[in-house]
C-alpha cells in the first residue's frame, strides 16, 4: 500500500464515533479533564466516572469497576480516551512518609490499593472498551515522584513505591495491548503540581503551582502527540520523558 492509502486508510477509522471516559471526574484535575473533553467534537460521548458521579465506580471496589465498565459497554461506542485521574497522597488512609520509622503496614496497603491495583484493575476491565483498529489512548496519571532515577529526596515511602508500580503495570500492560490492539497507547502522565486537595499541603516550595485547568490543557495536548511509539512510556505535563 503506498503511503498516502495508508494515510487515507488510517483516517477513515479514526474518523469512527467513539467516546471518551474520565475516571475520577469529580476531583480536580479530573473535573478539568471532563470540561475540556466534552467541547472535543471527536467524541460522540463522555462518560464522568466517580465514587459520587452518574456512573459510579470505587477503585477499592473490583465489582464497581467491573460495573462501570459493562454500563460503557452497553452503549457500543468504542473508547477512543480513557484517562485515570485518580490518585491519594496523604488520607484516605495513606500517609505522607517523612522517615523510616512513619512505615506503618496498613497505610502501605492502602497507597497501593488506590495508587497501584485501583489503576491495574481499571486495564484489567477497561482496555476490552478499546477498539482493535485505529487510535485510542489508556493515559493514567503517575507522579515524577514514582521514578526511581529521580529520586534524590527520599521520603513519601508509600506514594513513590506505589506509583512505581503503577509505571510497571503501564509498561506491562503496554505490552499486552500491542499484541492486538496495534495502533492504541498506554501511558503514565505526570501532571506537574496542581493545585488540587491532593498537593494542597505540599506545593509551598514547588516551581510551578498550576491551576487544574492548566494542567488539564496541557496533559490532552501531550496526549494528542502520542503515538503508538510512545506506548508502555511515562511522560510529564510537557510530553518530556521521565526516567524510570
Amino acid at each position: 500500500m503506498m503511503q498516502s492509502e495508508r494515510e487515507t486508510s488510517a483516517q477513515v477509522v479514526e474518523a469512527t464515533p467513539g467516546c471518551a471516559i474520565v475516571i475520577g471526574a469529580s476531583g480536580g484535575i479530573g473535573g478539568a479533564l471532563l470540561e475540556r473533553i466534552k467541547g472535543d467534537a471527536r467524541y460522540t460521548e463522555v462518560f464522568a466516572l466517580s465514587r459520587s458521579g452518574p456512573i459510579a465506580i470505587d477503585l477499592l471496589d473490583q465489582a464497581s469497576i467491573a460495573e462501570a465498565a459493562g454500563t460503557i459497554a452497553r452503549s457500543g461506542l468504542p473508547a477512543r480516551l480513557i484517562i485515570d485521574a485518580t490518585g491519594a497522597l496523604d488520607g484516605e488512609g495513606c500517609v505522607a512518609e517523612k522517615s523510616l520509622r512513619q512505615l506503618d503496614a496498613t497505610a502501605m496497603a492502602n497507597a497501593f490499593a488506590i495508587n497501584a491495583i485501583g489503576p491495574a484493575l481499571l486495564l484489567n476491565y477497561f482496555h476490552g472498551l478499546m477498539p482493535r483498529d485505529g487510535r485510542s489512548v489508556f493515559a493514567t496519571l503517575s507522579a515524577r515522584v514514582g521514578s526511581i532515577g529521580d529520586n534524590k529526596l527520599g521520603g513519601w515511602f508509600s506514594y513513590r513505591a506505589s506509583k512505581a508500580a503503577l509505571n510497571q503495570i503501564v509498561r506491562t500492560a503496554a505490552v499486552e495491548l500491542r499484541r492486538t490492539r496495534p495502533q492504541a497507547v498506554c501511558v503514565a502522565l505526570h501532571p506537574g503540581t496542581v493545585a488540587t486537595r491532593l498537593s494542597s499541603k505540599y506545593a509551598n516550595g514547588a516551581h510551578e503551582v498550576q491551576t487544574p485547568t492548566v494542567a488539564a490543557g496541557r496533559l490532552l495536548d501531550v496526549v494528542d502527540q502520542l503515538t503508538p511509539a510512545h506506548s508502555g512510556g511515562f511522560f510529564d505535563h510537557r510530553g518530556e520523558a521521565i526516567e524510570w
